[in-house]
């Protein structure tokens, strides 16, 4: 369960493992990887952080499974899952 006290690795590790259910081609950025309220429980610097080493993971161990794509009007990174 994401709370507040969640910790940057383990909602990294979350995210990760959400993207069993995103199908090929599909885009999204990180926050579609979690509820809508598991979202609203991660501080905003947390958010930031985890966007960032989500950035990192596909450029480098996840770059066969990801694609980056452009940004949203929010600067959220958008993906697509390969």
């Amino acid at each position: 369960m994401i709370t507040t006290n969640t910790t940057l690795q383990e909602l990294f590790d979350a995210a990760v493992l959400s993207l069993k259910d995103v199908l090929p081609d599909e885009e999204f950025i990180v926050k579609d990887l979690f509820r809508g309220f598991e979202w609203n429980r991660i501080p905003r610097g947390d958010r930031t952080k985890l966007g960032s080493m989500f950035l990192a993971f596909a450029g480098k161990e996840g770059a066969d499974l990801l694609e980056t794509l452009g940004k949203t009007p929010q600067n959220q990174q958008i993906y697509r899952k390969k």
